[in-house]
């Protein structure tokens, strides 16, 4: 005699969802807690990780560019003048053929001092050339407007930082003098009106920049009108910044002693330490399957050793070893499945409440956002949920080998 093999699932869901209180039932909902707990830490660390890494990224990108062309120099600071070079017409014009280059904008800095009648500022000034400002500093606008341009000569509008405005009291429309130094010269001021406010939430670029129009670098600085410190480069896809940089190298009108530069190279300390999040991600990840792992060999351990007097009645009756090791990893099975879908559905939950409320909080000076961002990849979403299930069910065969080594002799008589 041999027990039907449709009786398995019948014990199986009769001893999962016993409705009278035993303990195999209290594990089993302590199991299923547990892995819908680690499922749904797992996505929101995933989620709030790329949010983060995406902000600050998207940050220093809207405010530097994705890459610089610049003359080729020794290393030197971000916050430094440039070394002037000529536009290239040729060079621009194979540039925007590249269907990856969004935007390209010419550049120029030059120190300088804002004075009022009661404060003094010394500022980098990031003057921005061609038709318009990039999109990207919109973004960054907190009160006022972008400097506007004019047909002939210079503009006298200066985009200040919020940082910059609340030490020297200033607002939207105030007037102001803007001193620059010359080698053996007197300071040469310059009358000009504060056009809009702008706050990145990174320190050390709100406490050092304005912008400005090139015209007036270039006045300042007595260069000719097609003189310019360098190329900032707009992409659509972020993560193409290093073969794109390599094959402006290449381009047939590309000078020699040029060079294009990443900008995750002139700053790497930012991206450095977005880099080390991954690290962080990784070691939370891990540590939250080895908790699901460790908690299912648990579960079933303590159902196998519940149900010792069962397993060894059905051997007697003729039950194979495999037969009896499905009864229980179909109630593993339903452990994952309950537990995983309710961990997808918390986690996603969470995640929709932090972008519809921002709850999250925090400190912006030393994070560079003020609340925490999400940016959900459901590719990494449903690797999480298929990752978790299929190595939960391989670890599972472990202990339910353990059916094996029962002898129904003993096991009938074990107490």
């Amino acid at each position: 005699m041999s027990v039907p093999v449709r009786l398995i699932p019948f014990m199986a869901r009769r001893i999962a969802w016993n409705p009278q209180r035993s303990f195999a039932r209290f594990i089993m909902r302590i199991s299923i807690g547990a892995t819908a707990i680690s499922v749904a830490v797992m996505i929101v660390a995933v989620s709030l990780v790329n949010g983060f890494q995406s902000a600050v990224s998207e940050k220093v990108f809207g405010f530097w560019g994705h890459v610089r062309i610049q003359e080729r120099q020794a290393p030197r600071s971000l916050i430094a003048e440039e070394i002037p070079l000529y536009q290239n017409d040729s060079l621009i014009q194979q540039v925007r053929n590249d269907p990856n280059i969004q935007s390209i904008h010419p550049f120029a800095t030059r120190y300088g001092v804002l004075k009022t009648k009661e404060d003094m500022e010394g500022l980098m000034i990031k003057g921005i050339g061609s038709e318009s400002f990039p999109t990207e500093l919109r973004s960054f606008l907190k009160q006022g407007q972008l400097p506007g341009r004019t047909d002939s000569g210079f503009s006298r509008d200066l985009l200040i930082s919020q940082y910059t405005a609340d030490r020297m009291r200033l607002s939207v429309n105030d007037s102001l003098l803007l001193y620059f130094l010359q080698a053996d010269q007197a300071p040469r001021p310059k009358k000009i009106r504060i056009a809009g406010i702008y706050k990145t939430g990174i320190e050390q670029y709100d406490r050092l920049f304005a912008i400005g129009d090139l015209r007036l670098i270039q006045q300042l600085n007595g260069w000719a009108p097609e003189q310019i410190g360098g190329y900032e480069l707009f992409l659509h896809d972020p993560k193409t910044i290093e073969n794109t940089a390599r094959n402006l190298f290449e381009l047939d009108a590309f000078p020699q002693n040029w060079e294009p530069i990443p900008i995750t190279r002139l700053i790497p300390s930012i991206f450095d330490w977005l880099a080390l999040m991954d690290n962080t991600r990784s070691v939370l990840i891990g540590l939250m399957i080895a908790v699901a792992l460790i908690n299912l060999i648990t579960c079933l351990l303590i159902l196998v050793l519940e149900r010792v007097r069962m397993i060894g009645t059905l051997k007697a009756l003729g039950a194979s070893d495999w037969r009896i090791q499905q009864l229980f990893l179909q109630q593993i099975g339903w452990i994952l499945a309950i537990g995983i879908s309710l961990g997808t559905v918390v986690g996603l939950g969470l995640l929709y409440i932090q972008q519809q409320t921002g709850w999250i909080r925090l400190p912006e000076e030393a994070y560079y956002i003020d609340k925490a961002a999400v940016k959900i990849v459901w590719g990494e979403i449903f690797a999480i949920i298929g990752g978790t299930a299929l190595v939960s069910l391989l670890v599972a065969w472990i202990p339910s080998w353990l059916v094996r080594r029962i002898e129904p002799v003993k096991a009938i008589r074990f107490q």
